[in-house]
């Protein structure tokens, strides 16, 4: 009988952890695809045309989340980091190799971090509209995005159709075309993990 609920509890354990990662995830996605959709209204009413996902500038401002989330918020827009620079972190190049990128084909390319308690819709926009970042938001120059977020951080990596700026991902002696993304694909063995110690434990 007690295999017989374990057994049963199991897939509902299972589904719950799943769901539960799930809408954290949304939830930043959401928030994510919102400031995309919002700049790219703004840049229309300025006669621009839309800036298109570029997932491995995506990448990259999702590892720029993550060294971000512990700093505080000191000012409005963009704490310790000058737009269109490299951030100052020390291991820059590592978070650059983690998307599979170097500095030559990013620097063109615009890094702008923001900070907004809680990530407010309308705050996180007007960060990005009426301030300095405007400039960049404003430029024809730029043609790709990609956004990532952690806590009150949501950072916006911009891209150019240039050589120097298009994040397209550096080629290494064991790309074959069909490489996988590192940094996506961990996520995934962690849940994975976790998924498979928790049925044991539970058995």
């Amino acid at each position: 009988m007690a295999s017989f609920f374990r057994s049963l509890l199991l897939p509902i354990f299972i589904s719950s952890i799943i769901l539960l990662s799930h809408s954290v995830n949304c939830d930043h996605g959401d928030k994510e695809d919102h400031l995309l959709q919002s700049i790219n209204e703004y840049r229309a009413s300025l006669n621009l045309t839309a800036l298109v996902k570029n997932d491995n500038a995506e990448c990259l401002a999702d590892e720029l989340s993550e060294q971000f989330q512990n700093r505080p918020c000191t000012n409005a827009t963009g704490a310790n980091t000058v737009p269109g620079t490299e951030p100052q972190f020390a291991n820059y190049p590592n978070i650059l190799t983690k998307c599979r990128l170097n500095v030559s084909n990013t620097r063109d390319g615009a890094v702008l971090p923001a900070c907004v308690p809680n990530l407010d819709s309308s705050l996180v926009l007007t960060n990005f509209t009426r301030s300095q970042y405007s400039n960049y938001l404003n430029d024809t120059k730029f043609s790709g995005i990609g956004i990532g977020s952690e806590d009150n951080w949501i950072i916006v990596v911009l891209t150019t159709n240039t050589a120097e700026g298009s994040f397209v991902p550096a080629q290494t002696s064991l790309d074959t075309g069909n490489s996988i993304n590192i940094a996506n694909f961990v996520p995934k063995i962690y849940h994975f993990v976790f998924l498979f110690i928790a049925s044991i434990l539970l058995l």
